[in-house]
């Protein structure tokens, strides 16, 4: 199984940028617009369709609003994952800014390449709409790991 983890810093309060995360069935709107041109929720599933064209099913596993953090994962849709879980955290930052935190799981590992890869646009999307333009300021915990060859502990490795 191959982790994802994106840490950055958003120039905008927690409280704010929740706000956007916490709307799941807006994200189109709200935290990526461009990135993501659709949502719409079936129950507890929402359907998002990337402008790339790539429509993925989600099931929203947990909204927390006490730690600022919500948990989905991918069950159905164009990539078709054997395993897939993520969180996204929002934390304060000491200067008023937020730490957001994007944790994804995924099985197959050919899978990470493709995931990281949009992961990474969802990131400056993200980020300029919460702050209104700058980059994400990427932090250096961006990293994935991957199963070492016949053996249960996985080697980290930096995404570039």
């Amino acid at each position: 199984m191959a982790h994802i983890n994106k840490e950055f810093l958003i120039d905008n309060s927690p409280e704010n940028v929740w706000e956007a995360l916490r709307e799941v069935g807006a994200v189109h709107q709200r935290l990526v617009p461009g990135f993501v041109t659709d949502t719409r929720m079936e129950a507890d599933t929402r359907i998002v369709t990337f402008a790339n064209g790539v429509v993925v099913h989600e099931l929203i596993v947990d909204i927390d609003e006490a730690s600022r953090r919500m948990a989905y994962a991918v069950v159905g849709g164009v990539m078709a994952p054997k395993h897939h879980h993520a969180s996204m955290q929002v934390l304060a930052d000491t200067k008023g800014r937020s730490r957001f935190v994007w944790t994804i799981d995924v099985t197959p590992d050919e899978l990470v390449g493709p995931i990281g890869e949009m992961a990474e646009q969802g990131v400056r999307c993200g980020t300029r709409c919460c702050q209104g333009t700058e980059e994400a300021k990427l932090l250096p915990s961006t990293v994935v790991s991957q199963p070492a060859p016949h053996a249960h502990a996985s080697q980290p490795r930096t995404i570039t």
